[in-house]
């Protein structure tokens, strides 16, 4: 799935059901628990089949919408299967739990999404699952023991935008017989696809770029042929699914993904420039900028830049970096990103296995559809008062 216009082609038509004159151009929302059927050995067929992709059997288990969903982000990220979920974090959550035992260790990027670092030190770590975590620009091979049973990390990573070697890190991992699992949610299917690139799971939370409208909670486990099974399990013996609107809507969202994800592209670099001339912006963490840390990397394994990335400004008081944020009009505050809206956000990044020593306020921003000149003259009217 690598060739442009036939990617633009699946996003269009893929999930959208069997061909039939008068059909709605999209699949209706399937909203259903209980399913019917016309004999008990038609029934008991059913229940003997519940946990393979397609088979109507409880609501729980699957719809028809849900099933087409899943299909098409399959397609769309190469891979042998798809489980969709209830949000990005029970993607990851569940994802982690099919990886790994009681007994087991984790290899976990130190740069990753804080709540997957919560769970695995909340609760993994009470059911035996220990962790460790790492620098996710470096060689793991040191570091993966007997008992390592997966690699978490994203690409790139979270807040501070270090791009990973995908190839490097998943062909070490499944060498020791470790799985690779990334967070692939920042690039989506459009810019990057991690299966080809050695990986053994790939999460989203689709909520962000793929929903694309800030109003859906969706999760994915895209997985290939040797993970899918474990994974699909995983999820329904934790009885999670997502809700019949939020399949809806995510199906809704990749028919414009690629246009969307371009124009993130193209505004977010635009804005990103712009920031890196300011006297106020120390750095910008973004990755088609040559010095962000793997960069290379970026250039060799994506096909384009998400509209999410990071600042640092100078040091200041906690009052003048409330006093810049909130002097903004056209970014909102709040957490999440992916969506039509401009965000802005501080982050405090957490480290145990690294450190961060920038001096100054690390800033994310998620630049939305709003006309790019427009997002840098209302930074111009705020970054002054961190002065």
């Amino acid at each position: 799935m690598t060739d442009r216009p036939l990617f633009s082609d699946a996003l269009v038509h893929l999930g959208r059901g069997v061909q039939a004159n008068g059909r709605p151009v999209n699949l209706p929302i399937s909203q259903g628990s209980t399913m019917l059927f016309n004999s008990l050995a038609e029934f008991e067929a059913a229940r003997d089949a519940r946990h393979q992709h397609g088979t109507l059997y409880y609501g729980r288990y699957g719809t028809p919408a849900s099933f087409e969903l899943e299909a098409a982000m399959t397609a769309l990220e190469g891979g042998a299967g798809c489980v969709s979920v209830s949000a990005g974090l029970t993607a990851v959550t569940l994802a982690l739990m099919g990886a790994a035992r009681s007994g087991d260790h984790l290899l976990v990027a130190d740069n990753v999404y804080m709540p997957t670092r919560n769970f695995c030190d909340n609760v993994l770590a009470r059911y035996g699952v220990e962790v460790t975590y790492f620098d996710s620009m470096q060689d793991i091979s040191p570091l993966l023991q007997s008992n390592t049973s997966a690699v978490m990390f994203e690409a790139p990573g979270s807040g501070t935008f270090e791009v990973p070697d995908i190839r490097a890190i998943s062909a070490t991992a499944r060498a020791h017989g470790a799985l690779a699992i990334i967070d692939g949610t920042w690039a989506t299917p459009i810019f990057c696809r991690p299966l080809s690139l050695g990986a053994d799971v790939v999460v989203h939370s689709g909520s962000k770029y793929i929903g694309g409208h800030a109003d859906s909670m969706i999760g994915f486990i895209v997985c290939n042929e040797a993970t899918y099974p474990r994974m699909r399990q995983m999820a329904l013996a934790f009885g999670d699914k997502p809700g019949s609107q939020d399949v809806f809507l995510s199906l809704r969202g990749l028919r414009t993904l690629e246009m969307r994800m371009k124009a993130a592209e193209s505004s977010g670099l635009q804005v990103a420039r712009w920031l890196a001339e300011q006297p106020q912006v120390l750095k910008v963490l973004h990755p088609a900028f040559p010095e962000c840390p793997g960069h290379d990397t970026w250039k060799r394994d994506f096909e384009g830049s998400a509209g999410l990335f990071s600042i640092v400004v100078r040091d200041c008081s906690t009052d003048r970096l409330h006093a810049f944020v909130d002097a903004l009009d056209l970014f909102g505050i709040g957490v999440s990103w992916g969506g039509f809206e401009s965000l802005i956000l501080p982050v405090r990044p957490l480290r145990t296995a690294t450190r961060w020593d920038e001096a100054g306020h690390l800033v994310r921003l998620n630049i939305g559809f709003e006309n790019p000149d427009s997002l840098c003259a209302d930074l111009a009217r705020a970054l002054p008062l961190l002065d």
